[in-house]
């Protein structure tokens, strides 16, 4: 899940784990089992199924590794004998099995990374959400992090919701890919269709354009122009309108539908049925 500061993936979040009241809509999920529900009607049910990682984990520096992890399963509603029991094999799972008496203020960045994605891991979830993991780590550290989460989710078989703005991170780690503006999903498809796809939304297309190319030392950066829009006040129209190159009168007067092309999905008023073969859902 892609988007900039204010795009709604932290109200997103917080409707998820029911700190956040939804006013409409729906949020789907389907188990294991195929059995699709509203996420926003499972209540508890759905809580139970799912780990979170959040970007600033407010960790106790003077708690060990292994009581904050009683109490964080304790909010989870897990009997300390059986987080007594399971702890140990997670502790493993995230090489931290040397260090459960340690404080978790004497620890390195890397390893507090790794403190909450234990945490994360202690009900087994289904679906773990990672909250910008890596933000506040060096390309070392994230790299082991990022590896050490693929293999984990690889052998447990938990799904994974990453929310990031490293395309770098997203390329080699997630198999699809929603781009998140003002609100809405402006773009999704698989990784191909956003990496490897002739067209994009212009404000995908600009995130791809300021990325530095090593081998073209000379060239410039193409920022994106202009700011986010206020969320209490957005355009008539297409909400990145403002900032849009390819902005047309419609552009300013109505939003624009979505345009499907087998997995790829766009919200952009430029391409229509006589401009590609998509088709409005």
């Amino acid at each position: 899940l892609l988007g900039p500061n204010g795009s709604g993936k932290s109200t997103l979040m917080n409707i998820i784990t029911d700190n956040l009241k939804a006013d409409s809509g729906e949020i789907t999920y389907t188990s294991d089992d195929g059995v699709t529900e509203n996420v926003l009607k499972m209540g508890v049910r759905f809580r139970e199924k799912l780990g979170f990682m959040p970007q600033y984990p407010g960790l106790y520096p003077n708690f060990t590794v292994e009581r904050f992890m009683w109490y964080m399963a304790a909010l989870k509603g897990l009997s300390r004998e059986k987080a007594k029991a399971d702890i140990p094999a997670i502790l493993a799972a995230v090489e931290l099995d040397d260090v459960p008496r340690r404080k978790i203020g004497a620890l390195s960045g890397g390893m507090k990374q790794r403190v909450v994605i234990a945490i994360a891991l202690c009900c087994e979830p289904e679906l773990l959400i990672a909250d910008e993991p890596t933000t506040a780590l060096d390309v070392t550290i994230q790299a082991q992090v990022l590896s050490m989460m693929r293999e984990l989710r690889d052998r447990l078989g938990t799904s994974m919701l990453l929310i990031t703005h490293d395309l770098g991170i997203v390329a080699q780690t997630c198999d699809d890919v929603a781009v998140m503006y003002a609100g809405e999903i402006i773009e999704s498809g698989t990784a191909e269709d956003i990496f490897l796809g002739e067209r994009h939304h212009p404000y995908t297309a600009g995130l791809f354009d300021s990325i530095p190319d090593l081998e073209k030392k000379a060239a410039r950066l193409k920022p994106i122009p202009g700011l986010m829009p206020d969320p209490t006040n957005l355009p008539k129209g297409c909400p990145f309108s403002p900032r849009c190159s390819h902005c047309m009168e419609i552009c300013t007067e109505q939003r624009p539908a979505t345009t499907t092309n087998g997995t790829h999905k766009l919200r952009f008023h430029l391409f229509t049925d006589s401009e590609g073969g998509c088709k409005n859902d």
